[in-house]
């Protein structure tokens, strides 16, 4: 039997990188799987068409950093599928600049998006887990949430503010059955890493104990993981999938 067979998982930012190896991953390991995208309709289909021949899938065009159509977002993915067992907030973005000359709205715009998002998928899909008095909610947070990095104020503030969340949430949730734990990637190599050139990628891999980047794999195991009955007695962790950076 497959590790997350019959479970339903909604994915946010599933059309690249690591949320779309989280999709690939759990459509092999048996989950069906809602997924949500920004702006690439193209990229959404090829995923669902892809995938479509593993298990049911479903991609929605969503914005998680508004409110309202978070809701609406778990709303609909509860009528198609019936259920939502784990949710994975991964979408996010980055607007990288030294604090001397980040404006207001680079800071604002990925508090909105990075934190703002998570706050509200989580607020809009405890209510039908606390009614199944079940559920797992993985958070997407990064190595620099926890030891910071220059210029990328705004991302490991808002970064660390979605560890203090999962704590909180674990707590206020944990006599419902619901899980809630963070996980924390460092470098992972994408199709966004693909456009350093190779004197970048070699110093970060340097400075890394395993000596090599992590692939969108990596998470989506751990996510594998928190996800499953494996994992049913963890709950307001951090994990690291970092290859020993913070070590």
């Amino acid at each position: 039997m497959k590790i997350l067979e019959g479970k339903v998982a909604l994915i946010t930012g599933a059309t690249r990188g690591i949320g779309k190896g989280i999709a690939e991953v759990f459509a092999q390991q048996g989950a069906k799987v809602a997924f949500t995208y920004a702006g690439s309709v193209d990229k959404a289909k090829e995923l669902e068409a892809t995938l479509s021949s593993v298990t049911q899938i479903k991609g929605y065009q969503s914005d998680a950093s508004d409110y309202d159509a978070a809701q609406q977002l778990v709303d609909e993915v509860m009528e198609e599928f019936g259920k939502i067992d784990i949710l994975i907030n991964n979408a996010g973005i980055t607007r990288d600049n030294l604090l001397l000359r980040m404006s207001k709205e680079d800071w604002d715009t990925i508090i909105k998006v990075n934190l703002d998002s998570v706050f509200n998928l989580t607020k809009a899909v405890i209510k039908p887990m606390m009614k199944a008095r079940s559920g797992s909610i993985i958070n997407m947070t990064s190595v620099v949430g926890i030891s910071g990095n220059g210029g990328q104020a705004n991302y490991a503030a808002s970064k660390a503010g979605v560890i203090g969340f999962t704590k909180s949430v674990a707590l206020e949730l944990g006599s419902r059955n619901i899980r809630c734990n963070a996980i924390a990637p460092g470098f992972i190599e994408t199709e966004m890493t693909a456009a350093l050139d190779e004197k970048t990628l070699k110093a970060w891999r340097d400075g890394i104990p395993m000596k090599i980047g992590g692939k969108p794999e990596d998470v989506a195991n751990a996510c594998v993981f928190l996800g499953s009955e494996m994992s049913s007695y963890i709950t307001g962790q951090v994990l690291n999938v970092d290859g020993g950076m913070l070590t």
